[in-house]
């Protein structure tokens, strides 16, 4: 139960959750990403880290984007579960996006997010893990704690390319336990720096290699850096390298231009790599209309 403590501990300094396949999910901690598929779509992930340790992180994200009526506008929403040891975090948030045509090619979105988290914990069912069952700090609980929040972040494209900055979460908040006056920072400052770009190799074979950097006051800067290839616009194969952290695998198939499903696996390369197996993460999305005036399938 230790591992457990380490556990959330390690969440704590990573609130905003980790995807492996965050070049199709820049709309969770980017608002300005919203109206990018120039359609209604809908992406659903299931993240679960640290498989076989009890208490490991899961993480599920609904999102949803669309276009409006107004020529440059894009609306989008995004609902989380986050779950690390007996902490939960329920997330619900509203994006608004901007197109600003730079030239014939080149767009740039600024967005603004705004939303609410729930937070919950109990710290009685930490008792005696790994100290004394008497000890304060592991008394009480806070209960459905509802915090709102604002973000904002920019994302300049083009059908070759993409580079976003953004903040999701601008207040730092924290939770009183009243039973203790123990504090929990539920809500910590994150900034995101990420990009890509498409070679196409030839016809059949398309290189994409990305990289997100995230970075966290008082943490250590998460880097992940990401090789796919695209085979015959209908097959993603890929691998994964988060400094430091964990290095993956990744497959994606496109049904049509619509329909994809993906699959990452990650392998830790931490001290926690000993007892766990691995972190699995399942993608679907979804798109309706074909409003998009770019080359099919969409590349990020």
């Amino acid at each position: 139960m230790v591992l457990l403590v380490l556990v959330v501990n390690s969440v704590i300094a990573q609130q905003e959750p980790t995807y492996t396949q965050y070049y199709f999910n820049n709309q969770v901690v980017n608002p300005a990403y919203a109206g990018t598929w120039n359609n209604l779509g809908f992406l659903v992930i299931g993240r679960h880290q640290w498989a076989g340790m009890d208490g490991a992180p899961t993480t599920y994200t609904l999102s949803v984007q669309s276009p409006t009526r107004f020529r440059n506008v894009a609306l989008g929403l995004n609902v989380i579960s986050d779950r690390a040891g007996f902490e939960n975090r329920q997330m619900a948030n509203l994006d608004y996006s901007y197109r600003v045509q730079l030239n014939r090619q080149n767009f740039l979105r600024l967005g603004i997010k705004a939303g609410i988290t729930s937070y919950s914990v109990d710290f009685s069912r930490y008792q005696g893990y790994p100290g004394d069952p008497a000890d304060p700090a592991f008394m009480g609980e806070i209960k459905n704690k509802i915090m709102p929040n604002f973000g904002v972040g920019g994302y300049l494209y083009n059908e070759h390319y993409y580079l976003g900055l953004s903040m999701p979460r601008i207040l730092k908040s924290e939770f009183m336990n009243n039973f203790n006056n123990h504090s929990v920072t539920a809500e910590m400052r994150h900034l995101f720096l990420t990009g890509g770009y498409v070679f196409e190799l030839n016809r059949d074979l398309h290189f994409k290699p990305t990289f997100l950097s995230r970075f966290v006051w008082g943490a250590p800067t998460l880097i992940d850096l990401t090789a796919n290839f695209l085979i015959k616009e209908h097959l993603w194969l890929g691998a994964n390298y988060r400094i430091n952290d964990s290095f993956g695998f990744i497959a994606q198939w496109l049904f049509d231009n619509q329909l994809r499903v993906g699959y990452a696996v990650d392998f830790s390369i931490a001290k926690l790599r000993s007892f766990q197996n691995g972190t699995h993460e399942v993608m679907v999305s979804y798109e309706l209309g074909s409003r998009r005036n770019w080359s099919s399938p969409r590349k990020f």
